[in-house]
C-alpha cells in the first residue's frame, strides 16, 4: 500500500533553507510544518504554511535590506 502526503516542494538557496528550517524548529512540535528535507536546497512542507513562509521571508528581507540615504 502506498502512503501519500499532500505538500509543497520548496527549492531555495542554502541560507534561505536554513532560515526555513530554523523557523520550523522554533515552533512547538505539534505545529512544525517540514515533512521532509531532501537536501540542502530542497524540502517538502505542509501546504497550509505556504503563505506564512512567504510572509516571514518578506519580513526578513525587509529587515536586512539596505537603502542608500538620499
Amino acid at each position: 500500500m502506498v502512503n501519500a502526503i499532500k505538500g509543497i516542494f520548496i527549492t531555495c538557496d542554502v541560507p534561505m533553507a536554513q532560515f526555513i528550517v530554523n523557523m520550523n524548529a522554533s515552533l512547538p512540535p505539534s505545529q512544525r510544518f517540514i515533512i521532509h528535507i531532501l537536501d540542502n536546497t530542497h524540502m517538502f512542507v505542509q501546504p497550509h504554511v505556504a503563505e506564512m513562509i512567504q510572509s516571514r521571508i518578506t519580513e526578513f528581507r525587509e529587515q536586512i535590506s539596505y537603502e542608500k540615504p538620499l
